[in-house]
């Protein structure tokens, strides 16, 4: 049996919140809404579908076509699409997912039941029909569609292919190889209406935390410091800078996002190794976005703002490269 080469890496599709921008002084860090792709060991993981998923999504079916000459040589694309909610600037992209409409496409999706309504049912009455000219189960692809639940787990083992939902109270309950992808999901109320998920994905002795639509609270988020403790990576909601979260015009308060100084809260309290800010706010320009990441990187060095294109490979550097 080959031996599966080890790799961790994390690329930015889009990084901005609540709805896409397309300005020449918003060009450096990007303005497609959230979207990070995870290569793991050849398994690809795909974190939230905002309009960054569109390009994902052209670049997977260029290699696919690149990988024979007909359907039967050709190799199948495959992924795990994690949702950490249904608001639009998270799934507003997928209806353009190129690989959805492959009919050797093999996709496995997860979400939360908001309301308790199926993660599948929300998907096909807010993204598509009537709005769409295209249904969901009109998508060619083999498309699985789970509801999540916090006291769940992901396991990608590496000798199979369909990833399993296998539940848990603690994650020491749940022993794997270290080539063992685990995604485990922490459910936080600090988001209007329902709530988001936050994703830890674990492999090869590394780990990643996404919080994307995160409050924080006051003292910080004691479950969220614990559920990230140690993580390598904390990708954590920056959306607002102070001064207009505490607006006295439009405060943001309650709007279920986060400052860089509620961001360096929580990767302090986690220990975490390197922090990405992230859900850009679309009415920032580059500039105004760069001296906000110089500040913040004066309270914690190992900070970058996130941007579109932007890679980390946990397993050689953990550094993003710029």
């Amino acid at each position: 049996m080959t031996e599966t080469k080890k790799e961790f890496k994390i690329k930015f599709r889009g990084v901005r919140g609540s709805y896409p921008v397309c300005s020449p002084d918003q060009i450096k860090y990007g303005g497609n809404t959230s979207c990070v792709e995870v290569l793991i060991n050849g398994r690809l993981i795909i974190i939230d579908g905002g309009t960054g998923i569109i390009n994902l999504g052209s670049d997977l079916v260029k290699d696919y076509i690149a990988s024979g000459t007909s359907f039967e040589d050709r190799k199948p694309i495959e992924a795990v699409l994690l949702f950490s909610h249904s608001h639009l600037d998270h799934i507003q992209g997928f209806p353009f997912f190129k690989p959805a409409y492959i009919k050797s496409s093999k996709i496995y999706m997860y979400g939360f039941r908001p309301r308790n309504t199926d993660f599948q049912q929300v998907l096909a009455e807010t993204i598509f029909d009537p709005i769409f000219p295209i249904e969901l189960k009109e998508m060619s692809a083999n498309i699985s569609i789970n509801n999540l639940h916090e006291t769940q787990a992901i396991v990608i083992y590496p000798d199979k292919t369909e990833p399993e939902l296998v539940r848990i109270n603690d994650e020491s309950e749940l022993a794997v190889s270290e080539d063992t992808i685990l995604i485990r999901c922490l459910k936080s109320y600090a988001h209007p209406k329902d709530g988001v998920l936050i994703f830890r994905i674990s492999c090869n002795g590394k780990s990643m935390v996404y919080a994307s639509d995160k409050e924080s609270y006051i003292g910080g988020d004691s479950k969220l410091a614990t559920f990230a403790r140690n993580v390598d990576l904390l990708i954590h909601d920056a959306q607002y800078t102070t001064e207009d979260y505490v607006s006295p015009i439009i405060p943001k308060q309650g709007y279920g996002h986060s400052t860089p100084d509620m961001a360096i809260e929580a990767a302090k309290l986690a220990n975490a190794k390197q922090l990405v800010l992230f859900h850009l706010d679309p009415d920032y320009n580059d500039d105004f976005l760069e001296k906000m990441e110089t500040r913040a990187r004066g309270m914690f060095q190992n900070l970058v703002m996130a941007y579109e294109g932007m890679e980390i490979d946990l397993v050689k550097t953990s550094k993003a490269i710029m």
